[in-house]
């Protein structure tokens, strides 16, 4: 009975990882789509294209996200932004961004 409970503990930790992977690649294709807008002026564009694309749909699925035409237009709009990915997820960039909408709602 408990080696059923291990081997689904562990096959849920590994699909977790799996997915923490996949997610990475997203940032990373992220990364690059910011580094392509500031050097070519043409990022969104290459994310969309790469999200569209049969591996960029395969790579969003197994990251857990669903590769429909809202999560295209919001890469495109988070890659328009400019903000590299690892300064976006930072704590202090969200307090910023809290701060100013705070802000503009007084």
């Amino acid at each position: 009975m408990f080696d059923s409970v291990d081997g689904s503990a562990y096959n849920h930790e590994q699909g977790s990882r799996a997915r923490k992977l996949f997610a990475a690649v997203v940032l990373a294709a992220l990364d690059d789509a910011i580094a392509d807008d500031k050097k070519y002026g043409n990022g969104p564009e290459q994310i969309a294209r790469w999200a569209r694309s049969r591996d960029g749909r395969e790579v969003l699925t197994c990251a857990g996200i669903d590769p429909n035409e809202r999560v295209v237009s919001g890469l495109m709009q988070f890659v328009a932004a400019g903000v590299r990915t690892s300064v976006a997820l930072s704590r202090e960039e969200s307090e910023r961004r809290m701060a100013a909408a705070l802000s503009e709602a007084a």
